[in-house]
């Protein structure tokens, strides 16, 4: 999954959805697109905790002022390292 950016990942999504919606696959198939379609959920899930917590860095200021630090994104939860090439 290297250089998927959330748009993509959600259009793809989207795509998935409506060919198993639309049906007329086969269960192998089928399978397959459900197995894709949880790894773009889990991708869209991560970078949406990654987006709330940099907003929450940017709200949280000692001062009171608006201020965008980094932050060291931890991997999601049942993620595994070196899964992101799509390549199992």
């Amino acid at each position: 999954m290297t250089n998927l950016t959330f748009e993509k990942a959600l259009a793809e999504l989207e795509q998935i959805v409506a060919k198993l919606e639309k049906g007329g696959i086969s269960l192998n198939e089928s399978l397959a697109l459900f197995e894709k379609g949880v790894k773009m959920s889990r991708f869209l899930r991560a970078e949406l905790d990654k987006a709330e917590r940099k907003v929450e860095i940017l709200l949280k200021d000692e001062q009171g002022n608006l201020k965008a630090e980094e932050f060291e994104a931890e991997p999601a939860e049942g993620d595994e390292a070196g899964d992101e090439d799509g390549k199992d």
